[in-house]
């Protein structure tokens, strides 16, 4: 079990760090001027390169997790209430992912509507859902 929790927070760490640069990627492309493409491309194949690398990170994360939880019981029986709230946290990461692929689609496509400022604000988001896993994970609160 220590092997599955080992490369279980191994992933989780890179997944992370992928979810924390590719929103300040978005941050940069919204401050981009519209003359010029080079930058714009050069900011659009990186943030393609970090949304794919970050989505191979994330599969073994999540699959890691579950088999700590399914196979080894963890988080199971009466006062484990923090493992439903770390799961409802990583249901919400997940969705933070997929958000950010639909963001790097609208920048692909030219139709970005938001400015540098919300990206920042956006960019904000994971590490607020990472504290709040890992102080259920380590304090267990409920």
């Amino acid at each position: 079990m220590l092997w599955v929790k080992s490369f279980h927070i191994v992933f989780v760490a890179s997944w992370f760090a992928g979810l924390f640069y590719l929103p300040r990627i978005f941050v940069n492309l919204a401050m981009v001027p519209a003359d010029s493409t080079a930058e714009r491309a050069r900011l659009l194949l990186m943030a393609r390169k970090l949304m794919r690398f970050t989505t191979l990170l994330a599969v073994p994360a999540v699959g890691l997790g579950l088999w700590l939880w399914i196979g080894y019981g963890i988080g199971w029986g009466p006062g484990n209430g923090w493992m439903h709230a770390k799961l409802l946290l990583v249901v919400l990461v997940l969705g933070y992912h997929h958000v950010c692929g639909r963001l790097l689609r609208k920048f692909e496509a030219g139709v970005a509507s938001r400015g540098h400022v919300w990206f920042r604000w956006f960019n904000e988001a994971p590490v607020l859902m990472l504290v709040a896993i890992v102080v259920l994970v380590v304090v267990k609160p409920f």
